[in-house]
């Protein structure tokens, strides 16, 4: 009773010196405020001292002669006790002016009201309130903030408001006063503008902690068509489908699911548009690191045909590995239009490597064991040889000889006028003689020539003539033309 008297007291005191104005409206209150040391705003946070404590209210100092007050009952422990003391430092919230007491509170995260006063104090604050969703009514939720009616609209529930509504029924959160109505007969709250407020200082800190490169723990909020995102700690993050992992994925809804803790690591950061790139295959092992130590020439392998191309086949030999099973490889030694007249997609192939890319991760495949390059002789300059025409090219004709390479016939050596089409008039799998102009033996390249195939074939056919003929005068111990015809003549002088 005695402190209680002290309490009255002090009030009376503060009263006298500050003595009671008829009701004022908020603006009016606040304007006052500006006269006062240190002005204040509704909701600011400050750090303050305790100098003085009662029963009911704990006094903080605010510099100068001003003071603030705060319920004690916000300080006390779950046991009744009272963990502070004077002298100590504490942080608080201004709330509002009232008969030259200036209130704070200390429970900025669901100040709980009970009555239309405090209510009202925490609406002109801007402070949260502490609220009971009590049933769903008509466009939105009924709200108790200890015996007080209020109403939360439907849109005001949740940042994203979940299809099944009766959920947030019986459940305790924290609400914005919106509007403090009508002497408290009409308030209105909201749930949504206290999770933004978070939410934004959520990011705040995230965008500290997060950048290009952090590794980051998450939970899957939505699987998508297009790729998965995921909740990093209060902001979402888009893992796309080419970085859901190494291997092809038509499906993510097979492979991951709503509620599901993934380790992704960033890989983007526009905090404009509050948006994260995440990936998932940035944390798994790179199969393309010791590719070509597990997949060396002539090694034989087995795979799955995954794409056709107008120039071969993508066969696929582990997740994240392709190979290419080129067309020329595809018809043992046939001529094909296109590579589904031999395989087909999702058709398991056994092939053989031709060769490794490791930087450019690409792997040349063969149907047929490849043949050492060393095994094949290169032609000779000057050699005619029989080809079929490989394909058709804008700078000339590649040509297959028998011997199993292929050499280039450029357009300046294949004997047609300017402007003839080529693809016409040589069709692919045309047989054709050709004449080896030049030999690159360390790049095994072979330049070919058509327009000195009949030069060479008249050559050749002169040589051999003059070859026989000899052979016939040595057979015959003939002297040859000239020898006969002096012969002849000698005969006829003899008679």
């Amino acid at each position: 009773m005695e402190n209680e008297h002290i309490d009255q007291e002090r009030v009376t005191a503060q009263a006298e010196e500050h003595p009671p104005e008829p009701e004022e409206s908020f603006a009016e209150l606040f304007g006052k405020e500006s006269k006062l040391p240190g002005r204040l705003e509704p909701g600011q946070k400050v750090s303050t001292r305790i100098i003085s404590i009662t029963n009911e209210l704990v006094y903080v100092d605010l510099g100068g002669k001003s003071e603030g007050v705060i319920d004690r009952n916000e300080l006390l422990a779950e046991d009744g006790s009272l963990p502070v003391q004077e002298g100590d430092q504490i942080d608080a919230f201004f709330v509002s002016s009232q008969h030259g007491m200036r209130k704070f509170t200390t429970r900025v995260r669901g100040y709980s009201t009970l009555t239309l006063a405090e209510i009202r104090d925490a609406h002109e604050g801007g402070l949260p309130v502490s609220g009971k969703v009590k049933s769903q009514v008509k466009g939105g939720f009924e709200i108790t903030v200890g015996g007080v009616r209020c109403f939360c609209p439907l849109s005001q529930i949740d940042l994203r408001v979940d299809r099944d509504t009766g959920t947030y029924v019986g459940q305790t959160f924290p609400f914005k006063v919106l509007e403090f109505a009508e002497e408290g007969r009409n308030i209105i709250l909201s749930r949504k503008a206290v999770l933004e407020e978070e939410r934004k200082e959520e990011l705040e800190r995230l965008k500290e902690k997060i950048q290009v490169g952090s590794e980051l723990t998450g939970t899957i909020r939505a699987v998508q068509s297009f790729g998965v995102f995921v909740d990093v700690g209060g902001v979402d993050g888009l893992i796309p489908m080419s970085e859901l992992g190494w291997g092809r994925m038509e499906r993510p809804q097979e492979f991951f699911s709503v509620g599901q803790e993934v380790s992704v690591k960033v890989i983007g950061v526009d905090w404009n548009k509050e948006r994260l790139t995440l990936s998932l295959k940035a944390m798994q092992a790179d199969p393309w690191e010791h590719a070509a130590e597990k997949y060396p020439a002539d090694t034989q392998v087995r795979g799955v045909v995954v794409r056709l191309a107008p120039f071969g086949a993508f066969v696929n030999l582990e997740p994240g590995i392709d190979g290419l099973l080129h067309i020329s490889t595809l018809g043992a030694g046939k001529r094909i239009r296109h590579p589904k007249d031999v395989v087909q997609t999702g058709e398991v192939v056994d092939a053989y490597v031709v060769s490794v890319d490791q930087a450019s991760r690409k792997i040349a495949l063969s149907l047929q064991p490849i043949r050492a390059k060393e095994s094949i002789p290169l032609p000779e300059v000057g050699e005619l040889l029989d080809g079929t025409v490989e394909r058709v090219m804008p700078y000339g004709i590649f040509v297959r000889l028998q011997s199993g390479l292929t050499g280039l016939l450029p357009n300046s050596e294949i004997g047609t006028p300017k402007g003839t089409n080529h693809s016409r008039m040589f069709p692919e799998g045309m047989a054709m003689q050709v004449l080896v102009k030049s030999v690159d033996a360390e790049k095994s390249k072979i330049s070919l020539s058509r327009s000195g195939v009949e030069e060479k074939v008249a050559h050749d056919e002169f040589k051999q003539y003059q070859a026989s003929v000899k052979n016939q005068e040595r057979a015959s111990g003939s002297l040859g033309n000239l020898g006969d015809l002096l012969k002849a003549r000698l005969n006829l002088d003899a008679k």
